[in-house]
């Protein structure tokens, strides 16, 4: 399969849950036009109560939708926007990607994933026993956070569902994601 958006969603406000879209614009350095987490410095309410001033490395919020497959055969009910990701994929093992590698959606845009997202509580408020379902261990007893990726704008674009993703590896040598 050829890897592909199946949604996309953003929200102007702090909420845990995005609305979908027909489509969404990325703005490069800044991240989703209209979203609460747009901007050059952290937006996330945690990362601001620390220091205001740290580069926003979580401007976009991807998702693969075989999470959600995944997550709705474990009894879970979730749907494309649900834990708060802006773009919603299919055919592309986001959690396998090297940091710094390069997703060009659609036309023109163009996200550098710059690591995992790190799942916090507010996952279980959204349904209780989530937050252990987008955790696992590898065979080696190492944590694996399947909540997605995140990563920041470096070419404006519109994106919309059904548009093609292209993935760009950085050159060697390749580094495993960690938590942004």
């Amino acid at each position: 399969m050829k890897p592909v958006v199946t949604a996309v969603s953003r929200s102007a406000s702090h909420t845990f849950s995005k609305p979908n879209q027909d489509g969404i614009r990325l703005l490069a350095g800044l991240g989703v036009e209209g979203d609460a987490h747009l901007g050059k410095t952290v937006k996330h309410r945690s990362r601001v109560a620390r220091d205001p001033s740290q580069p926003n490395l979580r401007q976009v919020h991807l998702i693969h939708s075989e999470l959600h497959d995944e997550l709705r055969t474990a009894g879970f009910p979730v749907s494309p926007g649900d834990l708060g990701e802006n773009i919603t994929t299919r055919g592309v093992d986001l959690l396998a990607l090297p940091t710094g590698s390069r997703l060009h959606v659609g036309d023109t845009a163009v996200v550098e994933v710059t690591g995992l997202r790190n799942p916090c509580l507010q996952i279980d408020r959204f349904q209780s026993g989530l937050m252990a379902a987008v955790l696992d261990r590898d065979d080696d007893g190492h944590l694996v956070r399947k909540a997605g990726v995140m990563g920041v704008v470096l070419v404006d674009g519109e994106v919309r569902p059904g548009d093609p993703i292209r993935v760009e590896l950085p050159p060697p040598p390749h580094h495993r994601l960690a938590p942004v």
